[in-house]
This record gives C-alpha cells, sequence and structure tokens, in this order.
C-alpha cells in the first residue's frame, strides 16, 4: 500500500511540571529536507531524532517541531547579566548623545544584545528522555497513519487512471481491424491518381503495402502497455515505499502510448491515444506526491 508524502502529526504529553508537544507536517520532495526543532535541554539528542526520522519519514519536506512547556521554571532559570546590560546601555547612549539622536529605545536595543539575558538549562533526566521520546513516537505514529489514509486516497485514483488507459487500449484494439484496409484503399486510390491504374505493378504493390503495413503494426506496443499497466497496479499494493518506482513504470508506460500514436495512422485511434496520455498526465501528477 503507497503512502503520501503530505502528513501531519500530533502528540502531547504532560510529565511532572512539564508538557511536551510534537507536531510533524510535510510536503512532497525528491528527498528527506528535515527542519528540526528542539528545546536546548534536549540539543544533545538531535542526531539520534534526525536518525530516527530518516528511517521512518523518508522523504519529504518535513517540519519536525518539539516544545517543552516550564510553567514554574522559566521564572527560576531565566537571569540578566546586569553589568553587561548598564555596559550596552551607557555607550549606545553615548554614541546617540553625541549623534544628537534622541532615540527612546535604546534600553530594549541593550536588551537585545548578546548574554544580556542568560536562560540556564538544567540536564534533563533519563526520565524526562523517556517521556519526550514517547510523545515523540507517538507524533510519528498518528503522522504515519495520515500518511496511509491519502496514500489510500491516491491508491484508488491511480489504479482508477491505469483501468482507464486499459479501457481505452481496448478500445484502440476494437478499432484496430479498421485500420488495416482502410490504409490499403487510400494507398491504392493515391497510386491510380499518380501512376494511373494500368502502370500498377501489382506485385510490386503488394510487397511495399506490406513493408509498409507491417511499419505500422502496433501489436508489441499493446503487448508491453499491458504489460507495464499490470506491473503499476501491482507495485501499487506493495507494502515499501514505491513512488519514484512507479514514477519509472509511468514512464515506459508513455513510451508505449506515444509509439501508439505516432505509428496508428488513423485519427480515431489517435484520438484514444489522446485519452490515454491525458489519464498518464493525472497519474504522474499524483505520484510527485507518492512516499
Amino acid at each position: 500500500m503507497i503512502k503520501s508524502m503530505t502528513g501531519y502529526g500530533l502528540s502531547a504529553n504532560d510529565f511532572a511540571q512539564v508538557k511536551y508537544t510534537v507536531e510533524i507536517k510535510s510536503l512532497n520532495s525528491k528527498f528527506l529536507e528535515l527542519s528540526l526543532k528542539l528545546p536546548r535541554a534536549f540539543s544533545d539528542k538531535e542526531l539520534l531524532i534526525r536518525n530516527e526520522c530518516s528511517k521512518q519519514i523518508e522523504r519529504g519536506k518535513v517540519s519536525f517541531v518539539v516544545t517543552a512547556e516550564y510553567p514554574d521554571k522559566e521564572i527560576k532559570t531565566t537571569s540578566i547579566n546586569t553589568g553587561l546590560l548598564k555596559s550596552y546601555y551607557t555607550q549606545l547612549k553615548a554614541v546617540a548623545d553625541e549623534l544628537g539622536d534622541q532615540a527612546s529605545n535604546l534600553f530594549q536595543v541593550a536588551l537585545n544584545f548578546p548574554e544580556v539575558i542568560h536562560y540556564e538549562e538544567e540536564a534533563v533526566s533519563d526520565e524526562e528522555w523517556k517521556q519526550l521520546n514517547d510523545t515523540i513516537e507517538a507524533a510519528i505514529k498518528s503522522f504515519q497513519q495520515f500518511r496511509s489514509d491519502e496514500g489510500a486516497v491516491l491508491q484508488k485514483d491511480l489504479e482508477y487512471r491505469i483501468n482507464r488507459i486499459l479501457g481505452l487500449q481496448k478500445e484502440v484494439e476494437e478499432q484496430e481491424p479498421k485500420r488495416i484496409p482502410l490504409i490499403r484503399e487510400r494507398i491504392r486510390l493515391l497510386m491510380q491518381e499518380y501512376v494511373g491504374k494500368e502502370n500498377v505493378d501489382h506485385n510490386r504493390f503488394e510487397q511495399e503495402l506490406i513493408y509498409y503495413i507491417d511499419k505500422l503494426d502496433i501489436t508489441e506496443e499493446k503487448i508491453r502497455l499491458t504489460s507495464h499497466c499490470n506491473y503499476f497496479l501491482s507495485t501499487l499494493k506493495l507494502p515499501d515505499a514505491n513512488g519514484k518506482k512507479l514514477g519509472f513504470i509511468s514512464q515506459e508506460i508513455g513510451r508505449e502510448i506515444n509509439t501508439m500514436g505516432s505509428k496508428a495512422n488513423d485519427a480515431q485511434i489517435q484520438q484514444l491515444v489522446v485519452g490515454m496520455k491525458e489519464e498518464l498526465e493525472k497519474i504522474k501528477e499524483q505520484l510527485l506526491n507518492v512516499l
């Protein structure tokens, strides 16, 4: 069963006086583009989380945000370096007075300078990491379920499009027996018009006609197109991520459809081929979002 690259997962967990929230969003991409945001207390776990995302999420442009809310801890662990703040403010005011600038927000500017406000990060315990890791796993599970649900919708649409192509091919097969007699008659009339009926070498005419009609034969294209479509349908049902593989198969389907159209030499068949191409374009658009 295929999965969509578009996904969303959310999980929250309260532990002691901390609330952990993990939110995952993804869009389609050829590779894994992971934007990971973590609380500074868990920065040493970044590589571990990235490896897990790479293994489970596989592909997509992914936003992975982890937040930890400490209702009472924030006040205790935040401090202001008053000496540094005064130094910044004094220097800024001296420059402002020298330039004649009556700016009124120098305090706010100095407050935003590096190392003025210091956040003390306490080391997290193994139990805290376990709680956060459980939250991450729950979010990934929710995210994967979303992808599976979206994938089921995509699969139904892709199966419908492939079956439409196969249906149009059956119409081509119904039309094909009428094609050769029409081509034969058209060439015969042209020969009579430009050469004259009495000047036509009928044996040579038959030989050349057989050679020409053989060049227009689309039997091989029909067989390969059926084979590629059936392979596409069977690949849809495999458990692995097969978006790229399905893309390659769709390219092969396109080659057979194009060759069939160029060899058809028949207005009715070419109209059916155009219908096949329309369905294939919709398939390719959908495959951009398949994992």
